[in-house]
């Protein structure tokens, strides 16, 4: 198995490499500009949106038209989204640097999809642990590139970075991936745009884990968005600080991806392995307020990276099991809209909350969001083994 995702795990490995740059630098690029804490939440929302409006349209593309047409115009797309947040004059550039890769960016459930094109469902749990690997990796060398190269050289010169690492990502997917699916269009069937995301959360067979997904990357997005300001404020860490600690927690990721979460997942089955993972991560969340010192900061973080690693091997082969063949890309593009939704409504909120009243009710907001996804995965499981599938009740606003 590991010989046929060879060329996929590559290109994930060298695209995750150049985003994972972006990721510890983005706030304090952005307070550069003098803008305030909200502000960073605002410009993880505006590529969330946007990947939101995008995400289903290139998974379902990506069904009908082939999996790596839509990584080619993905990457052309990136590649020239970190060449102008590079060289971007004001906040108001930076902001549309990062619509434009949002637009541009079906990746992620696109490279989900072709995984799942490869395997046979009883294998899905292992194949996307090498995936998640892969996508550790990344994150184990390109934070720390990132801050180095930022501290001597400036916020450019890693951007320009990323941007060249997505150009080489092209040149890999047109010349070394392979198709995992035909690449002709069935006579009489048209493009399905934002209506796959009410019809799948509707439909009986993937509604549930949609919605699961859709509560606990609430609770992430925020998290994601507020981390670095955290990681600031709770034990005083700057550009570089932050880079290498990103990087650490990209090996430990990597070492738990290749030893144990993907055999762990396979047997424990996914859905038991997602409320494990939940409950890894509240653990975490819990004990951010109080981390004043290394120690207590560093069980925080092993334990998100834990329980992420767990979440980024699980819940995709969950929702692969689930989605027909035909419409797995359309599925997992869904969910990633999800995400990117999460992506666009939490940021500002969690970063407004941090900015105005400290780390511990941001902390606070995204713990609850995660313990809530656990309790609906707790209340899943039953159901799936008293054998009724019947959808989970759509959240009342």
């Amino acid at each position: 198995m590991i010989l046929r995702l060879l060329p996929i795990l590559g290109i994930t490995f060298i695209d995750i490499l150049g985003f994972s740059i972006l990721i510890p630098l983005m706030p304090y690029y952005v307070l550069k500009f003098g803008a305030p804490a909200i502000a960073v939440g605002g410009v993880f929302a505006a590529y969330s949106l946007c990947q939101f409006i995008a995400g289903p349209i290139w998974g379902n593309v990506s069904d009908r038209l082939g999996r790596k047409r839509v990584l080619i115009v993905s990457q052309v797309g990136s590649t020239i989204a970190w060449a102008l947040l590079a060289i971007s004059p004001s906040i108001g550039w930076v902001f549309a640097s990062r619509a434009l890769e949002g637009l541009s960016g079906g990746n992620i459930g696109v490279t989900q999809a072709y995984v799942g094109d490869l395997v046979e469902p009883k294998q899905r749990g292992q194949a996307f642990a090498y995936v998640g690997a892969a996508f550790s990796a990344g994150f184990v060398f390109g934070p720390a590139t990132g801050g180095f190269l930022a501290e001597r050289y400036g916020f450019a010169v890693p951007f320009l970075l990323a941007a060249a690492l997505q150009l080489l990502t092209l040149v890999l997917t047109v010349w070394r991936l392979p198709e995992s699916r035909g690449t002709t269009i069935a006579q009489g069937e048209s493009v399905v745009g934002f209506g796959d995301i009410g019809a799948s959360l509707v439909d009986r067979t993937t509604a549930p884990v949609l919605w699961l997904r859709l509560v606990y990357t609430l609770g992430m997005y925020g998290w994601f968005s507020a981390m670095t300001l955290i990681l600031r404020a709770q034990l005083g860490w700057g550009v570089e600080s932050t880079s290498f600690a990103f990087a650490i927690f990209g090996v430990l990721q990597v070492v738990l991806q290749l030893t144990t979460i993907g055999k762990g997942v396979g047997r424990l089955g996914n859905r038991r392995s997602t409320n494990v993972g939940f409950a890894v991560l509240v653990c975490a969340f819990a004990i951010t307020p109080f981390m004043h010192t290394l120690a207590l900061g560093a069980v925080s973080l092993v334990l998100f990276g834990i329980g992420i690693s767990i979440e980024n091997a699980a819940f995709p082969a969950l929702v692969s099991d689930l989605a027909p063949d035909a419409r797995r890309g359309t599925a997992l593009g869904v969910m990633s809209a999800l995400d990117s939704l999460a992506g666009f409504v939490m940021p500002p909120i969690v970063t407004g909350v941090f900015g105005r009243y400290g780390t511990a009710p941001a902390a606070a907001i995204v713990a609850g969001f995660v313990f809530g996804a656990l309790a609906i995965g707790l209340v899943q499981a039953r159901i799936d083994r008293a054998g009724n599938p019947a959808p989970m009740a759509v959240p009342a606003e």
